[in-house]
């Protein structure tokens, strides 16, 4: 039976696509919200210390399936691998229902105004794409402002003299500080630095009718039983169902967004819960399936207009492939540091986000979230075993005696850095998966060993006996922090959207996720794919009155 026309069909139910369905349909367009994953509750999501151990991959149990959703990573060696998204390899994002913003950390940062302009800045290192916004943090402003006191943020960036211009505070305070917090904020401030409370889509107060934070160990890479982790999933994707006008369907897998001869998207078509492949009109079409998926689902959408892929007449499509090079530092006490008061991570620094002599750009540095035992034994320092009675006394001397500081470096992107689709491995539908390859630029991992060393300064300044760093290598990064396969711009030969996100060469298609950020900036990218997805909603809606 065919399925009735639609003002817009978005694909993707996580940060860009919940916030896309809310805003169209509260302004009276009908939509509907296809999402390839279901929709997970707490009780789905048992709070076990050993759950982890299956797999290392930030979000995985939530989706996607091993069985239905292979891809293909190329290593640096050329070497080609069948990967499962509970493999490191696979980058993987959350399919669910809220997607990463289900299983994240919930770190609530706006780019500062320099990440927009890094290549005006810095100059473009060789061997790498980078290259200003078309838009400024001031266009962003006030879509970041709406993204915060809507969904729920908490924190004080106050102390952070480096922040961009606010027009307003967080709508909820932060959180009591926990015993890290305690022991690294004067060292900080005997530093000359500048501590504050890290922003985090977390209530700390009731608000909007759902309770505070209980304070548990199971916040990262778990659901939040009590509600209090602000995600699409609970905020606007409930508000946009409410008005009639928005239908959420799961277990629905994007195969094509189908053009007419003038290149006009027209509809799409997926495969439902049973199987069974569907066709769905619409007048527009907004893809928000990360930047991984987004590219893999232009590239299957060809047609006479787009032999290559839709977007992809200058082959930029899946292109500049960025997440976030984390180099960790971990310090080892002569006292407890632990006291089991979650979420762990409380107290930050961007003193070297940007400034440093000779490096184009840097990182936020903060404390990590509570480590749980099983994730705790890979971080044993180099001369430690990793099995044994050794490794035994390390874990019972310092599991409660440790502080890991780390940050998410901003990567440089290249051109290399890609996904493509694979010539021969296909899913359980029949649609061509993602290939993967090609590696960080070597000026990444340059910052990475930079900063790293600031983060090591601070834990000894807090009185660490011992500490030791790890940085990122060459690798191909992606993971919850994939970003830049379509990136912006306004030259239709170096970008795949334009300013407002829409598709150069297709005048009803829309991206609303990390896949259009030109560059990644140094925080966890979740409230910026929040603030954008407003911004482009609103160009949406305006056009559509006008």
């Amino acid at each position: 039976m065919a399925l009735d026309p639609v003002d817009a069909v978005v694909i993707g139910a996580g940060a860009g696509g919940g916030v896309i369905a809310k805003e169209l349909a509260c302004a009276g367009m009908r939509v509907v919200l296809l999402e390839r994953g279901r929709w997970i509750t707490a009780w789905d999501d048992h709070k076990d210390d050993l759950r982890n151990q299956r797999t290392s991959v930030l979000g995985a149990p939530f989706g996607p399936d091993d069985e239905r959703n292979p891809r293909v990573a190329v290593d640096r060696r050329g070497r080609e691998l069948v990967v499962l998204p509970s493999d490191g390899a696979y980058s993987n994002n959350a399919a669910c229902v809220g997607s990463g913003t289900v299983s994240y950390g919930a770190m609530a940062w706006r780019y500062m105004a320099q990440d927009f302009r890094m290549k005006s800045i810095y100059g473009c290192p060789p061997g790498s794409t980078l290259d200003d916004w078309p838009i400024t943090y001031d266009d962003l402003e006030p879509f970041y402002e709406k993204a915060e006191w809507e969904m729920g943020v908490s924190g004080d960036v106050a102390p952070d003299p480096f922040h961009a211009p606010r027009r307003r505070g967080l709508p909820m305070p932060a959180l009591p500080p926990n015993r890290e917090y305690e022991i690294l904020k004067p060292a900080a401030l005997r530093k000359g630095w500048h501590p504050f409370d890290i922003p985090m889509l977390r209530n700390s107060v009731p608000y909007n009718g759902r309770g505070p934070c209980m304070r548990c160990r199971w916040c990262v890479g778990f659901a939040c039983e009590v509600n209090a982790k602000n995600g699409t999933q609970n905020t606007v994707i409930p508000t946009a169902m409410a008005t009639g006008l928005c239908e959420l369907r799961t277990d629905a897998m994007a195969r094509e967004i189908v053009l007419d001869a003038r290149g006009h998207a027209t509809a799409v078509t997926y495969f439902d819960a049973g199987s069974h492949l569907q066709t769905q009109p619409a007048r527009l079409v907004v893809v928000s399936a990360g930047a991984i998926e987004t590219a893999r689902l232009l590239l299957n959408s060809k047609s006479r207009l787009h032999p290559n892929g839709l977007g992809n007449r200058y082959d930029w499509v899946g292109r500049n492939l960025q997440g976030h090079a984390y180099p960790r530092a971990v310090g080892l006490f002569d006292h407890d540091t632990y006291d089991d008061v979650g979420p762990g991570a409380s107290i930050a620094i961007c003193d070297f986000n940007h400034g440093n002599p000779g490096l184009r750009g840097g990182a936020m540095l903060a404390n990590e979230f509570i480590r749980l035992p099983i994730q705790f034994t890979g971080m044993t320092p180099p001369d430690t075993p990793r099995w044994g009675h050794e490794h035994k006394d390390y874990m019972r001397q310092f599991y409660r005696r440790s502080i890991a500081v780390m940050g998410p470096v901003q990567e440089m992107p290249v051109f290399e850095a890609r996904a493509e689709l694979d010539p021969r491995v296909k899913d359980f539908w029949g649609i061509p998966v993602a290939r993967l390859s090609g590696g960080r630029h070597p000026h990444s991992v340059e910052v990475a060993r930079a900063v790293v060393v600031k983060a090591a300064e601070w834990l000894q300044e807090a009185g660490a006996i011992r500490t030791w760093t790890n940085v990122p290598g060459l690798d191909l990064s992606g993971g919850q922090h994939q970003a830049g396969t379509c990136r912006m711009g306004n030259d239709p030969r170096s970008s795949v959207v334009d300013r407002n996100c829409r598709i150069h060469e297709a005048d009803n298609i829309y991206l609303a996720d990390a896949s259009v950020h030109v560059t990644n900036g140094g925080f966890n990218p979740a409230l910026t794919i929040l603030a954008n997805a407003y911004r482009v909603a609103a160009a949406i809606v305006k056009e559509r009155r006008a």
